[in-house]
């Protein structure tokens, strides 16, 4: 009887661990029915893919995927669909997305008389003494070039700052030129000018550190806001196809507002933070750096770079550059921070564990990263230190080198340059453009390019990022062969500068960027195969759904 019994339990026992095994092989969640791509250059491609919690447990046939399916697997028919590695934009502003969604949006606007009409509108809904701000002007788009004035702006009562599109340039009205106690006496900051008319008083304009003037007087968002802007700028990258970002500035709120996010499990995102150094910032950074990095693969929010800024942007002439603008003699840009600020933060990041990403445009303002960069890591000589310059847009060609032997990375933004290309010609002449958005030489370098949007300058869709890319045309595809075609990326390259540098810029490499087992499970299903698509096609590659984390976010369509 005791035997009997003996092998009632032993048998029993054996039930009970071949269950748990099967409900350890189970997965949540398989993807089949269509194409992997998995930018893995060891398994280009397979028919399915399983996950269990966050990370991929399986990548291979559509029979071998069936092992990994139990009761509990819910199975999405990809229905002839490719699935990428998760499109990462490499360098983003998040909550500014997600802010322009809630203010004066003035992108697209073709003329003065267009922009006053929004202004007006808008104001109706304000109180009195109520900050007016939004974004998205652009001169280099209206029929007379030029930047508007204070007579250009509706008579309201309320204050205005509405941003440049490149957030490099500020236009404001008179009430808040009165509230900032800006007058012709006030005198240019560091890193900044205050335009003038003829008689020096200011035309209502500040470019670069000078917007700083005004901003200063404009209440800052709750946490909440911000909180709700960055709910509205996933939704709206999620629709798109991302499925992360690294976020060029990280100040203290908005962190806050990631972290309590993810918390409430309301963020379905991964952000990469680039923490803010401007002065207000000290004490914020000065903590972070205390800290260290925190790039726990498991948390959607990572910390681990400091940004800062070299020089102003083309479209407003505040990029730094070695010599005058063509169309502007004796104007050679604008420097916002000196090259031994930019060595000492460096020095401090390096030896604290965190990279620097510093913003350059001109040609003058990477050779002062390079140097910056290059003096610092004589004194803190670390190997893997993964330093970024954001933008890298217009670069002499004795330092295109120096990106490889330093090792640099250049993180771009392909739609720059096809936004800039009608104009910035006529910034910097035929011979520096040579230099300007330079990626195959780069790539010839061999330097790997994170590739991002920069939004909300540009759009925040990736697959416009993609065409531009491998194109260096615009919509209408213009010009035929491409702006410059002889830097054109192959559609390789783009889809690499989404996924597996983006990840490789952030030291995600041994979590995310390609699709195999035991990386996270982030993915970006399109209805269509970006590699065997004519260039216009790109644009119109329908993306179905995204998976973040395991979870399946719904797109415009549906992977179910």
């Amino acid at each position: 009887m005791k035997s009997v019994q003996l092998i009632n339990v032993t048998f029993l026992f054996i039930l009970v661990i071949a269950s748990g095994c099967m409900q350890n092989h189970e997965a949540d969640i398989i993807l089949t029915g269509g194409t992997i791509i998995t930018m893995n250059p060891e398994q280009p491609e397979a028919e399915a893919l399983a996950i269990r919690g966050n990370r991929i447990v399986f990548v291979g046939n559509a029979d071998e995927v069936k092992t990994f399916q139990g009761k509990g697997t819910e199975v999405f028919d990809l229905a002839g669909a490719f699935a990428y590695p998760g499109f990462v934009d490499a360098h983003a502003h998040l909550y500014n997305l997600g802010r322009l969604l809630n203010e004066l949006n003035l992108t697209g606007t073709a003329s003065i008389n267009e922009i006053q009409t929004k202004i007006v509108e808008y104001a109706r809904n304000q109180e009195p003494d109520e900050w007016i701000t939004g974004r998205g002007w652009d001169q280099n788009d209206w029929e007379v070039k030029q930047f508007p004035t204070l007579s250009d702006m509706p008579d309201i009562p309320q204050p205005v700052y509405v941003r440049r599109i490149d957030g490099h340039a500020a236009w404001v009205n008179r009430r808040a030129l009165e509230i900032a106690g800006i007058t012709k006496d006030t005198p240019d900051p560091d890193g900044g000018r205050i335009l003038r008319d003829d008689d020096g008083n200011p035309t209502g304009v500040l470019v670069d550190n000078a917007a700083n003037l005004i901003r200063k007087h404009i209440p800052d968002p709750t946490i909440e806001e911000i909180k709700q802007w960055i709910r509205d700028a996933v939704r709206e990258c999620h629709k798109v196809g991302l499925t992360g970002t690294h976020d060029a500035w990280t100040d203290e709120k908005s962190l806050q507002a990631l972290r309590e996010l993810e918390s409430e499990g309301e963020l379905n995102f991964r952000v990469c933070c680039m923490l803010a150094s401007e002065e207000e910032d000290t004490a914020f950074l000065n903590r972070q750096l205390e800290l260290g990095p925190q790039r726990d693969p498991e948390s959607l929010v990572q910390v681990g770079m400091v940004k800062m800024f070299a020089d102003g942007a083309l479209g407003s002439r505040g990029a730094a550059l070695l010599e005058p603008y063509s169309d502007d003699p004796g104007n050679t840009g604008l420097l916002t921070t000196n090259e031994e600020q930019l060595t000492e933060m460096t020095r401090r990041a390096l030896r604290a564990g965190f990279q620097v990403c510093t913003h350059a445009i001109g040609d003058r303002g990477n050779r002062l990263v390079l140097d910056a960069y290059e003096a610092a890591l004589k004194d803190v000589p670390v190997e893997d230190h993964r330093l970024r310059i954001e933008h890298a847009q217009i670069i002499h060609p004795d330092d295109i080198a120096r990106f490889a032997e330093l090792g640099i990375i250049p993180s771009m933004q392909p739609t720059h340059a096809t936004s800039d290309m009608p104009w910035a010609e006529d910034r910097i002449g035929a011979e520096r453009i040579k230099g300007a958005y330079a990626w195959r030489s780069l790539l010839e370098q061999e330097c790997r390019i994170p590739l991002g949007s920069d939004y909300p300058i540009e759009s925040h869709d990736p697959r416009t990022g993609i065409y531009a890319a491998v194109t260096r045309m615009d919509h209408a595809g213009f010009p035929k062969n491409g702006w410059y075609p002889e830097h054109r990326m192959t559609i390789e390259e783009a889809l690499r500068g989404y996924t597996v540098d983006a990840a490789w810029a952030a030291f995600q490499e041994n979590d995310l960027g390609t699709l195999e087992v035991g990386n996270l499970a982030d993915v970006t299903v399109l209805a269509i195969d970006l590699r065997q698509l004519n260039s216009l096609e790109i644009l119109f590659a329908d993306v179905t759904c995204v998976v973040v984390g395991g979870e399946v976010k719904g797109s415009e369509k549906s992977c179910k």
